[in-house]
């Protein structure tokens, strides 16, 4: 390794690789060349790549953290990745190329226990505790460890964010990277998107509770296989008719995420909250010529539906919630038979006093119906409900709220009642549903779930919400009067005989 390597360009340094291989630079290599250089030479140090699967962005950012370690051999760079396999897999891509790479000669070191399949040291001037490249899965331990350069190189795949306790958890040991990484250093996250709520989302998920975007403030590079005008990011592997194979093959919603970056559910969504209709404004309640009248931004009710579904509401030890959520919802309808969800509310209770637990939601429970004027509430009685009718009707006696209470047995499942209340109704536009309801995991769990197999997610609320929906009266519009038309047939009608009755 000479003196001039190291002040090689990285451009120069990938065509070098290329020509040994015997292949040229890709245009879109290219460009994402050009984009990590321009981003180094202005000192951007938090940066995403994400491009479409097969555009070979593992393998060209191999050789950008041996170039790192051409110029700098004091670097030390972790590889985060979804598992340690995926991770170790990287780190043997960068041992190859400084084993055969022209300019990287002299690197390896001679001590074989320098040279592992989970980390590696390059020959470097100063006698360092960590590696100069360390392999290791989202889940492993890197506590006391510290890095100039962390590459994050797929953390985010289907087993890390299919469910809402995955991606927080993604999440959490994402922020460590911030007590591992040295002042100044880089951080390079390296992916596709395989969830609606993903990390590499432009914006916050205000039903995840993220009010901005995970990595808000990194300089972002995306590259997906089809340009705006629908041309091929790499024609010469990916012509047309291939894109067109993958597409159908794939899946609109895998395709959209793997190969257009677009993030969107891992299938097909049966319960599209973008059907929903939002709406700001509070309920008012007033006399009006001797009657009490309850309206919506100006809109007439005329009925009300509550519906709670319960469930032992504890938190763990850890503050995270672990099994079914208790959720009680309501639902208002005008005479033109649109449904305003208004209110989603999951129960939460003090840890500190478990065997009242049940009192606590009932006073819950007993408050939401009295600031909604709602007239009862249906609750349901499957398991753990069967005694919380008689529970929560003492409470509203002695809050003096009045309201009744209906114990109701599901005979119907879940999934069937779900189906029966929402898909029809979304579709004409008929459920409007409170701003205030995006602040909840409801809309989070409309968009993840699936009426056939097992549910990966909670779908609590929708089950309360359906609950609402399914117990509303059912209203006719008001036929107009019948206008007589004049009767074309000529003479008097006689049935046949046969029809005489």
């Amino acid at each position: 390794m000479t003196e001039e390597n190291r002040h090689v360009s990285l451009r120069a340094f990938v065509d070098a690789w290329n020509g040994l291989q015997a292949q040229g630079t890709p245009a879109h290599h290219g460009r994402i060349i050009d984009w990590l250089a321009s981003c180094l030479e202005v000192g951007d140090r938090h940066l995403l790549l994400m491009a479409f699967r097969g555009a070979g962005k593992s393998t060209l950012v191999g050789l950008f953290a041996a170039w790192l370690l051409l110029t700098d051999p004091n670097r030390r760079l972790l590889v985060l990745a979804a598992d340690l396999r995926l991770a170790k897999k990287m780190v043997r891509n960068v041992k190859r190329i400084i084993e055969r790479h022209p300019m990287t000669q002299g690197m390896k070191p001679k001590e074989r226990d320098q040279w592992a399949s989970e980390q590696f040291t390059v020959v470097r001037p100063l006698e360092l505790r960590d590696p100069s490249m360390l392999a290791c899965g989202i889940d492993g331990n890197v506590t006391g460890s510290r890095a100039d350069v962390v590459i994050c190189d797929d953390v985010e795949v289907p087993k890390t964010s299919d469910t809402a306790p995955k991606r927080d958890q993604l999440r959490d040991a994402l922020r460590e990277i911030d007590y591992l990484l040295v002042p100044g250093g880089l951080q390079l996250y390296v992916g596709t998107p395989h969830s609606y709520y993903t990390i590499y989302a432009t914006e916050g998920r205000e039903e995840a509770g993220e009010t901005h975007a995970f990595l808000e403030g990194f300089r972002r590079f995306e590259l997906p296989v089809r340009d705006e005008a629908g041309v091929s990011a790499w024609p010469e592997r990916f012509p047309e008719a291939h894109i067109e194979r993958i597409r159908q093959r794939s899946g609109l919603s895998k395709f959209e995420s793997q190969m257009l970056l677009k993030p969107t559910p891992a299938t097909a969504t049966r319960l599209n909250p973008e059907d929903l209709r939002r709406y700001d404004g509070e309920l008012e309640c007033r006399e009006a010529q001797g009657e009490t009248v309850l309206t919506l931004n100006g809109v007439r009710l005329v009925s009300a539906t509550a519906w709670w579904d319960p469930a032992v509401s504890r938190p763990d030890a850890d503050g995270r919630k672990g099994g079914d959520d208790s959720v009680v919802a309501a639902v208002f309808s005008d005479a033109a038979g649109r449904l305003y969800l208004h209110r989603v509310l999951y129960l939460t209770v003090d840890p500190a006093d478990p065997e009242h637990e049940a009192k606590q939601q009932c006073t819950l429970v007993a408050r939401f119906l009295r600031e909604l004027h709602l007239p009862g509430v249906y609750v349901e009685t499957n398991g753990l409900g069967t005694f919380l009718p008689a529970f929560l009707h003492n409470e509203l006696k002695r809050a003096r709220i009045g309201a009744s209470v209906t114990g109701m047995a599901s005979t119907k499942s879940k999934a069937r009642r779900i189906v029966e209340a929402f898909e029809a109704r979304l579709a004409a536009g008929r459920i409007h549903a409170h701003t205030s309801v995006w602040q909840t995991p409801f809309v989070r769990e409309m968009r993840e779930w699936r009426p056939a197999g097992r549910q990966r997610g909670h779908d609590d609320a929708l089950d309360a919400v359906a609950g609402c929906i399914l117990a509303e009266p059912l209203r006719f519009d008001q036929a107009p009067p019948i206008t007589p038309r004049p009767d074309w047939r000529p003479g008097p009608v006689v049935a046949p005989s046969e029809w005489t009755v």
